[in-house]
């Protein structure tokens, strides 16, 4: 398995790049997770008053829901000291890539994680060439005639592009391949 970790700004375009990448992985037959970091405090992906909020009000620490078309897990715990090896582990064994959409301060200089930055300027460029390592791409409107050490991609109108980027890593740059 690789992690791929989409980073950048709010509105810099981090959810098409993963929804690029997802997409076109998918279809070239790869089995792809991910994972959403959610900053705002009081978010949950359960809802107040349904059955499964109840089980978590009355003290249950996992509550699993399984419906026709889908089975989710709910984990009631402190997420603020997660490690990335341990929401990495969360990952079933049959995925060969898991995107991580944020988490910009677990992954900025880890080398096991490959980064794509999505960012609305060149300074946004700049400024993470200095903060991300290592950085494969960049998406966004940045204008293609800049030079960058990394291809920048515009994932509008060229998704199979950063596609073809992350598959580029499959083979030689695995999760552990590099110390945590």
């Amino acid at each position: 398995m690789i992690v791929v970790a989409v980073v950048g700004s709010k509105k810099s375009g981090k959810t098409k790049t993963v929804e690029a990448l997802v997409r076109g992985l998918t279809k070239r037959g790869y089995r792809v997770a991910t994972a959403k970091h959610v900053s705002e405090q009081d978010f949950t992906v359960d809802t107040a008053g349904k059955d499964t909020w109840l089980h978590a009000q009355a003290g249950a620490k996992t509550i699993i829901v399984v419906a026709p078309e889908e089975l989710a897990t709910i984990r009631k715990v402190d997420t603020r000291s997660l490690t990335l090896q341990e929401i990495v582990q969360t990952c079933e064994n049959d995925i060969d890539v898991i995107v991580l959409e944020g988490f910009r301060s677990l992954v900025e200089r880890e080398l096991a994680v490959l980064k794509i930055v999505a960012v609305k300027n060149v300074q946004e460029a700049t400024s993470a060439s200095n903060q991300f390592d290592p950085i494969i791409a960049f998406t966004g409107p940045v204008a293609s005639s800049t030079k960058l050490r990394v291809p920048i991609v515009d994932v509008l109108t060229e998704p199979r592009k950063i596609v073809t980027i992350v598959e580029k890593h499959l083979d030689s740059f695995k999760w552990g391949s590099s110390p945590l």
